[in-house]
């Protein structure tokens, strides 16, 4: 399968990015992809390239590239429990630094750059993000309501994204929590905020997973929750981006 390195022009610099899709010498519906706090590593490519054998074109943006290349720290070939605490501890500045403004500037570049991929299809669009990914793909979708039809994000503070941005969005939506993310009791005041917003979703704890459990170069890695995951969020593009 056809994949490619790329650079994403964006007011601030250039954004190394990881692109994957079908040869089929045809177009395909575009999805825009946004790693995890670790970010773009043999395990994304792996899940980028899994989505992409079912119809689409991939693009893995480096959302830190003002901290330089992807990875922007080095990260062990599995990241456990007694590495985990370091790594965060390197990452939290760089978190903190993408403000809002940031990551809704950078949404612009990005989804523009996909719509303009020769293997990529007219019509919508669909996101998808993981722990602070799921955030960035959350605002993406409220920015660009036109042209997101479908927004998924797993592990993820989505929460923190605000009312404000959930009355914008349009896209049907997925989230799909750890269980040690949040309580029942936190989830049923999300799903209400939705709910308010007349969000079209599914908002979900997934059993027996921690934070993190798609990724399976991690210790918190749960092959069930990366199922249910791929479960969850295939049906939710095939019917936004492939059915209009």
């Amino acid at each position: 399968m056809p994949t490619k390195t790329l650079r994403i022009p964006t007011p601030d610099g250039q954004a190394d990015a990881f692109a994957a899709f079908p040869d089929r010498g045809e177009r395909h519906p575009g999805v825009l992809m946004y790693a995890d706090g670790f970010g773009i590593r043999p395990v994304v490519r792996e899940m980028a390239l899994e989505l992409a054998g079912h119809g689409y074109y991939v693009l893995v943006p480096n959302f830190f590239y003002r901290n330089g290349p992807a990875p922007v720290i080095e990260l062990p070939e599995h990241i456990g429990e007694k590495e985990r605490p370091a790594l965060i501890a390197q990452l939290m500045p760089l978190i903190e630094a993408h403000t809002t403004e940031r990551i809704l500037s950078d949404a612009h570049a990005y989804l523009g750059f996909l719509a303009a991929q020769p293997e990529v299809g007219a019509g919508p669009v669909g996101v998808t993000g993981y722990c602070i990914g799921g955030l960035l793909a959350t605002h993406t979708a409220a920015a660009h309501p036109t042209q997101v039809a479908a927004l998924a994000a797993f592990h993820a503070p989505v929460g923190a994204a605000g009312p404000d941005a959930f009355a914008a969005i349009t896209a049907q939506v997925h989230f799909g929590h750890a269980e040690d993310d949040l309580t029942p009791q936190v989830l049923g005041e999300l799903n209400q905020a939705l709910d308010a917003a007349k969000v079209d979703y599914t908002s979900e704890i997934y059993p027996g997973t921690a934070h993190g459990f798609t990724m399976s170069d991690t210790d918190v890695f749960d092959p069930a929750g990366l199922q249910r995951h791929w479960d969850r969020l295939l049906p939710l593009l095939d019917r936004t981006l492939r059915n209009g």
